[in-house]
C-alpha cells in the first residue's frame, strides 16, 4: 500500500471529524468532550500548538491521529486515532504512532500520555511496543470511556 503521512490542513478538518465519529460511535459513545475539541480541532490543537496527521493513500484519508497540548508545557496527549474499518490491521495505525513520536523528539517533548481502553487490544498492544507505559488513571480523567492511562517518556 502506497502510505504518506501528512499534516494537517483546514480542508482536511471533516475527515477528521468523520473518522472519529465512526469508530467511536460504534464501540464507544461520543462524549460532549470528544465532540468539541472533534468539531474545534483548529482552535483545541493546532492553534494551541498541537499537530493533526492523516494517513493518505493515492486520494483517500484513510486514517488520523492528534497530538494535543496538556496544561503541562512538555507533554502532550495523543489522541482520536482512528482507521478506516477497511484499512485495520495494515499497519496504518504504527505509521501514525511512528509519525507522532518523530514529531514529539523534534518538539523536544518530555513525555506523551494517552487515555484508552483495555477492551481495545490491539491499539494497547501497539501503544506497549512504542515504549508506552501504564500509570495512575487520575479519579476524573477526561473521557468516560477511559479506564487505562500511559504515558511514554521522549526525552
Amino acid at each position: 500500500m502506497d502510505l504518506n503521512i501528512i499534516d494537517f490542513e483546514k480542508k482536511l478538518e471533516k475527515d477528521f471529524y468523520n473518522l472519529n465519529i465512526e469508530w467511536l460511535k460504534k464501540i464507544f459513545v461520543v462524549e460532549k468532550y470528544d465532540e468539541e475539541i472533534l468539531s474545534n480541532s483548529k482552535k483545541y490543537i493546532i492553534d494551541k500548538g498541537g499537530e493533526i496527521f492523516f494517513a493518505k493513500t493515492k486520494d483517500e484519508i484513510i486514517g488520523t491521529v492528534a497530538l494535543m497540548p496538556t496544561s503541562e508545557k512538555d507533554i502532550f496527549e495523543l489522541s482520536k486515532m482512528a482507521v478506516k474499518p477497511n484499512y485495520r490491521n495494515k499497519g496504518v495505525g504504527k505509521q501514525l504512532l511512528k509519525k507522532c513520536v518523530e514529531f514529539s523528539k523534534y518538539k523536544d517533548l518530555k513525555s506523551l500520555i494517552l487515555y484508552s481502553n483495555k477492551k481495545l487490544k490491539n491499539a494497547i498492544y501497539l501503544y506497549k511496543e512504542y515504549g508506552f507505559t501504564e500509570v495512575i488513571l487520575e479519579k476524573n480523567p477526561p473521557y468516560m470511556r477511559a479506564n487505562i492511562k500511559m504515558e511514554m517518556k521522549v526525552a
